[in-house]
């Protein structure tokens, strides 16, 4: 497994905290297809099929961190 580059990871990122590509390409000023295009070559990299696992191999392999990903505290106080 290749390393994921830098963009990949920011928008990686961006998925995981639940943004879709068209909120990840507005944050990032670019096309949502373009995002879709980087999340495509990341679940490459890591050999993902979708977001979910995608986000799910970065995390075990160190790609992103847990702390990148934030829980809105509305969610957080309906899960405790």
């Amino acid at each position: 497994m290749r390393s994921l580059t830098a963009r990949q990871r920011e928008v990686l990122v961006l998925a995981a905290n639940g943004n879709s590509n068209r909120q990840a390409a507005a944050h990032l000023g670019v096309t949502p297809h373009s995002i879709a295009e980087i999340l495509t070559a990341a679940y490459r990299r890591l050999g993902a099929t979708d977001r979910a696992q995608a986000v799910a191999i970065a995390l075990a392999v160190g790609e992103i961190g847990i702390h990148q990903i934030h829980i809105p505290d509305q969610q957080r106080e309906a899960a405790a």
